[in-house]
């Protein structure tokens, strides 16, 4: 059977929300565990940046009072249908699409007290676009004590199989492997593991905005600069990066304690850049060594040491550049995509996770997260008329 899915992405970077419209269909397993492999064509894509008012209402929705903040969920969520309704018009789909998976945009996220929140009221969008929605997709793994992320390797276990490592650079970087894990004797997420690396994208785009930029297109200032050894050495000794996986990020760890540390050092644009694309490095370094060392083999079963990047950090040529000459001596190759999959990769997932979840099969591993089992996640809306 082939669904045809709508998959909504809005990152912590707040560039703005990725739909894309996708086949998807179940084929046969490719690699030894026989996990089934599906197979998937991305149709139609769109990125339809936010506006600054829209920018600004999700970057402090975390101020907000508790009523206001279920008005932003409400009006975020009719925000949300009227955006699949352009995509639908300009693409002419009525009719076609069955399915409408929406990740939301998180504001909280507090996996310690079994908490996690983002923004957009899947029943607002299912009823607006009389189209089934599932949402929340993140909840129910944290009610299990896990992490509630990352949430896209069920995607890449399914979807990409040809590939050892997987690494996101989006607001924040994670990264995740097949053929590794602490505990993954059973479950369908075993020999699977994945955790937040670093913030990325959200801090990098701040620092580009201290120049007037909206990014540092290409890595171009952050390639002019130079390395404050001291401030990478700080920001290498966080806490954070000495905690074992599963782990997660909120992003309020770039934006509350990342950049302060980075402009208290009083560098200029440059050097401030310079120093944080390395600081990334490392760390994507040091986490793909950790997984390397958890399978022994680093993975080199399932597709031979190569690790596919997407996100937006993909598209900034210095810090790929620097990935490379870090992770090549460990026997990674770092691949790009096209840009097709580097843009719309995670939209792409939670399309996929929508469809499992419908299907009420698990698209959440425990062996990932850390929650007790794995889970079937997601709140079901039904918009359509029976």
């Amino acid at each position: 059977m082939v669904y045809k899915v709508i998959g909504l992405m809005s990152g912590s970077s707040l560039d703005g929300l990725d739909i894309v419209y996708v086949h998807l269909q179940e084929g046969a397993s490719s690699i030894k565990d026989s996990s089934r492999k599906w197979e998937f064509s991305i149709l139609h894509a769109a990125c339809y940046p936010y506006s600054k008012e829209w920018r600004d209402k999700l970057a402090g929705a975390r101020d907000l009072p508790a009523g206001e903040y279920l008005l932003l969920h409400t009006d975020y969520g009719q925000y949300l249908g009227e955006q699949v309704q352009r995509f639908i018009e300009e693409h002419h789909l009525h009719y076609q699409v069955q399915l409408i998976a929406s990740h939301g945009h998180t504001t909280f996220h507090s996996p310690e007290h079994k908490m996690t929140a983002q923004l957009g009221d899947g029943a607002a969008l299912a009823a607006l676009t009389g189209i089934n929605v599932v949402s929340d997709l993140r909840a129910m793994d944290v009610a299990l004590g896990g992490q509630g992320a990352p949430i896209v390797p069920v995607g890449e276990r399914l979807l990409l199989q040809d590939y050892a490592f997987f690494l996101n650079l989006g607001g924040i970087a994670n990264v995740s492997a097949h053929g590794a894990g602490r505990g993954t004797e059973s479950g369908q997420g075993g020999g699977f593991a994945a955790f937040d690396v670093c913030p990325a994208n959200r801090v990098l785009n701040s620092l580009a905005g201290l120049a007037g930029k909206e990014y540092d297109d290409n890595g171009a200032l952050a390639a002019s600069g130079k390395i404050d050894e001291e401030l990478l050495r700080r920001l290498n000794k966080l806490p954070y990066y000495d905690k074992v996986y599963p782990k997660s990020l909120a992003n309020e760890f770039g934006t509350e304690t990342v950049l302060p540390m980075i402009r208290e050092a009083g560098l200029t644009v440059e050097d401030a850049l310079r120093t944080f694309v390395e600081h990334i490095a490392i760390q994507v370094r040091r986490a793909a060594a950790e997984l390397v060392q958890t399978n022994g083999r680093g993975g080199e079963q399932a597709g031979n040491g190569r690790m596919l990047v997407t996100g937006g950090g993909a598209h900034n040529g210095f810090l790929i550049g620097r990935l490379r000459e870090l992770l090549l001596p460990m026997g990674i190759e770092v691949m790009v995509p096209d840009v097709q999959l580097v843009d719309y990769k995670e939209a792409l997932v939670m399309a996929l996770i929508g469809v499992l979840r419908w299907r009420e099969e698990n698209n959440v591993y425990a062996s990932v997260t850390g929650a007790s089992r794995d889970s079937i996640g997601g709140a079901v809306w039904i918009g359509q008329e029976v």
